[in-house]
């Protein structure tokens, strides 16, 4: 099974979770909320991994 997209949005210091049902992924550094891990949405837009991702501290 092929994976979508190696970067795991979780772990990332710009993701975070919206109170908005049909959209509850954000990413701050791109700065849009969408249905699916801005991860894969960046890569769908762009056929590029994310650019903007940094391991989370702590």
């Amino acid at each position: 099974m092929k994976r979508e997209s190696p970067v795991n949005c979780i772990t990332c210091k710009y993701f975070y979770v919206t109170w908005d049902p049909k959209f509850p992924n954000g990413c701050k550094a791109y700065g849009f909320k969408s249905a699916a891990r801005p991860s894969v949405s960046v890569r769908r837009a762009s056929g590029m991994d994310c650019l903007k991702y940094e391991k989370k501290n702590g």
